[in-house]
């Protein structure tokens, strides 16, 4: 198989991948919106229905904390100085969800037990990022979107880029890096 046909192979898997991840970050999104809307109401019982109508239609605030049957925090939305913030807490009172609205564009972030940041899906004017990170909060793949054309970056445990894939208008390159930046191979050469 020649260096085109196998290129040509790459582009077809990651056009289909592509696609089938479309959709992945508002799936995500609507997941978390909705499994917290209805642990909401499965909590809320008759009598706090009653006393929430009782209640002004309008509250305002810089920060509401969600808490559990015990009085632990498990959600809080907060307002601070770049924007809205709204965090899913676990157990332990651990960040594990992270959504925000920023002056220059909005984030997600799913967060391990550890409070490293896993996976990380960014917006800006002018493009998107999707970060996914191992173990240690170190990124390892980082899929972009922006102006010039989409890049697939596959770094190494020290964070160093080994891989990377980017389309642009003069076309396609992949290229693939040693640990100290050179180029070993690249096509288009």
């Amino acid at each position: 198989m020649t260096t085109e046909e196998r290129l040509e192979n790459l582009e077809r898997e990651l056009a289909r991948e592509k696609r089938r991840n479309r959709l992945l970050p508002a799936i995500m999104a609507l997941a978390v919106v909705g499994l917290s809307l209805a642990w909401i109401l499965t909590q809320t019982t008759p009598d706090a229905y009653a006393q929430a109508a009782a209640r002004p239609k309008v509250v305002r605030a810089n920060m509401f904390i969600l808490e559990d049957e015990t009085g632990r925090p498990r959600a809080s939305l907060i307002m601070h100085h770049s924007g809205p913030a709204l965090d899913l807490l676990d157990e332990k009172g651990r960040p594990r969800v992270r959504l925000a609205a920023l002056k220059d564009g909005s984030m997600m972030g799913l967060i391990d037990e550890k409070r490293k940041l896993r996976a990380g899906l960014t917006t800006i004017k002018d493009g998107s990022m999707l970060n996914l990170a191992d173990e240690k909060g170190n990124n390892r793949v980082m899929l972009m979107a922006h102006q010039s054309g989409p890049a697939l970056d596959l770094l190494d445990e020290k964070g160093k880029t080994r891989a990377t894939l980017t389309v642009s208008k003069i076309g396609p390159k992949l290229s693939l890096l040693d640990a100290n930046d050179k180029a070993i191979w690249s096509a288009p050469r």
